[in-house]
């Protein structure tokens, strides 16, 4: 047995405590705890104390450590047990007591897996344009079970899939003034891919979108692109020189019509003509 000889308060922490013991050979610095453990365990000086309580009053204070930095990390937003199962082994803190503080947490309504699924989902579709695919990848990332995810996707319903789908579809091609309107729909295709829309979703925005171009708007990006392809084939001439333009155009997205029609009026242009004489 031990006797506690003193207890002080420590500086940069008013709620954490230096316990002092005399072990035989005078007064020294023992052990420190949170003030919820020096309560708990009714701490004051003169009281005795064995190996086994010391061992039992750190456990305590190590779980207590943890809790509070589990609660600091929670204070900023929700979490999943996941993540704060990974932030604390981060901290180095040992897999029992990181346990027992989800137990704790737990119990304590602090967290709550499918309460959290529940805001997550409402955030991000509210907050970005992420599709339903990215969402749940996400979730499962943030080691949400398939379960809960199978009942809270249902707050993203189709309509609202389809219709946050348009408004990426029709922002993108927005973007897209100078591509054919065949590469814009594949980059718009692609990046609601990336963005974690389903091809069902996908198929029906881009069906829906206001995304087809005038036939003035397809010429103006056909001579944006032609050009491009004249510079960079300039070195050639006649048939080669419209073959390479034309094979370059048609990988663009234009159709044969439209090229035909772009080499008719670069005729009268500078450069090289048509037929690829230099002009």
């Amino acid at each position: 047995m031990t006797v506690i000889t003193k207890i002080t308060t420590q500086q940069k922490n008013q709620d954490r405590f230096n316990i002092f013991m005399d072990y035989g050979k005078g007064e020294e610095y023992a052990f420190s705890v949170d003030s919820d453990v020096l309560i708990r365990f009714q701490l004051k000086k003169g009281m005795e104390i064995d190996e086994f309580s010391i061992l039992e009053i750190q456990l305590q204070d190590d779980i207590r450590k943890a809790y509070n930095q589990a609660i600091n990390y929670l204070a900023r937003r929700m979490r999943s047990e996941k993540e704060i199962r990974e932030y604390l082994a981060k901290k180095e803190v040992e897999e029992p007591i990181v346990n027992e503080v989800l137990h704790k947490l737990a119990a304590q309504k602090y967290i709550n897996d499918e309460e959290f699924a529940f805001s997550y989902i409402r955030t991000q579709k509210n907050t970005t344009d992420k599709g339903p695919d990215l969402i749940r990848m996400e979730l499962r990332e943030k080691g949400i079970t398939e379960g809960i995810i199978k009942v809270v996707i249902r707050e993203y319903p189709l309509e609202e899939q389809v219709e946050k789908a348009i408004k990426v579809s029709e922002k993108l091609m927005k973007k897209s003034s100078k591509e054919s309107q065949r590469i814009a729909k594949q980059k718009a295709e692609q990046l609601l891919l990336r963005k974690g829309y389903p091809f069902d979703v996908i198929h029906l925005a881009l069906n829906e979108a206001d995304i087809e171009k005038e036939e003035d708007e397809e010429m103006e990006a056909i001579r944006y692109q032609g050009e491009k392809a004249q510079k960079k084939y300039s070195k050639y001439s006649g048939f080669e020189y419209v073959q390479k333009v034309k094979v370059a155009l048609y990988r663009k997205g234009f159709s044969m019509d439209l090229i035909e029609k772009y080499l008719e009026e670069s005729k009268n242009g500078g450069g090289k003509n048509a037929t690829g004489e230099t002009i």
